[in-house]
């Protein structure tokens, strides 16, 4: 019989620190995140020193609950697997230090991985990949169609050219004056409104798979503080539906044409977005009877957690990938480079 494998995943690429034990590449064994939520809430979004001082303070404590969760050992572990970027630097440079230290005293294999491919492989943690593929990855500070025809191969064929889908809806809920995070009370005041404001969409040049937030988020807080000017109230309720509704048409339609185009098994979404029900319910609708596969992972999958992190480690491991002790944290990490470094090495 093969061995299983079990795989250490660290995650601290922004505001959670998270560890998880995956075993064989999909299944769950433990999973820990310490959320900082409350620590950056009163500033209206994350404070990146302040983050690194919760690191600090919670990577030992979050090491010990996960061992003590899979009632397991450094000794069960056969490689540990670090997101090395991208994110804040000085988030990304805790865990990736804390991994160097462990497999260094531990003698094990150490593995980088990308941020954006651990997302994209929380899916495996729900259902197997059926090649080719595309994930829609949407973020705080990413909005990508990645096409891959292969595990570990990641091409992009669209990206956002300014902000990012989830930085489109914290600026927005800010100007709300919604609480932090936005993205979730803008999703929850959209299904108590009427989407009855015509704000834009943009398509961009014909048969461009790329996206483009920053013209709709200046509409909705212009539309706002015309309004106001003008003394006429609007509906906060209404104000989101018809901010979503404008987000999830483009981002939609754009996936299912990449999806008809490169003739796709299956349709993969990934990144905190993708929480997003008014999204998850459009996306389900467009592609019920295409006969293409659409995966969402599970809500708490979607977040930064660090069982995607082992996920997308235990494929790069298994490909030979391994990092040596001059690995360092990579804020601006490129997928498609990491994506041949690992079939390089």
């Amino acid at each position: 019989m093969t061995k299983d494998q079990y795989i250490l995943g660290i995650e601290t690429s922004c505001d959670e620190t998270a560890m998880s034990i995956v075993k064989n590449g999909v299944e769950i064994v433990a999973n820990v995140v310490a959320s900082q939520i409350e620590s950056h809430k009163r500033f209206g979004g994350v404070v990146p020193e302040i983050a690194s001082r919760h690191h600090v303070e919670q990577i030992t404590v979050v090491l010990e609950e996960t061992f003590s969760k899979a009632e397991m050992t450094m000794a069960d572990i056969d490689a540990i697997t670090v997101t090395e970027g991208p994110g804040l630097v000085g988030a990304l440079l805790i865990g990736v230090n804390s991994a160097k230290a462990l497999a260094f005293a531990k003698s094990k294999p150490l593995v980088g991985v990308h941020h954006i491919a651990g997302h994209i492989y929380a899916n495996r943690l729900n259902k197997e990949f059926t090649f080719p593929l595309i994930a829609l990855v949407v973020s705080g500070g990413h909005t990508e169609l990645i096409l891959m025809r292969e595990h570990g191969s990641f091409e992009i064929i669209g990206e956002t050219r300014d902000d990012a889908a989830g930085e489109a809806y914290d600026k927005v809920a800010r100007t709300l004056q919604l609480p932090y995070p936005g993205g979730p009370h803008i999703d929850r005041l959209a299904t108590e409104g009427q989407a009855n404001i015509n704000f834009p969409r943009a398509w961009l040049e014909e048969g461009s798979y790329d996206f483009s937030f920053s013209g709709l988020k200046s509409s909705v807080i212009n539309t706002l503080h015309n309004a106001e000017q003008r003394d006429e109230v609007l509906k906060k309720e209404d104000v989101a539906a018809s901010f979503q509704a404008s987000v999830v048409e483009v981002l939609t339609t754009k996936t299912y044409k990449a999806a008809k185009e490169y003739g796709v098994k299956q349709v993969l979404v990934a990144g905190g977005v993708a929480a997003n029900q008014g999204l998850r319910k459009e996306l389900t609708s467009k592609f019920a009877d295409t006969g293409i596969e659409l995966e969402i992972p599970p809500l708490h999958l979607c977040t930064d957690n660090a069982a995607m992190i082992a996920a997308a480690g235990s494929i790069a491991y298994n490909q030979g990938h391994r990092a040596g002790w001059d690995l360092n944290a990579n804020p601006s990490l490129d997928l498609e480079k990491y994506s041949l470094r690992g079939q390089q090495r």
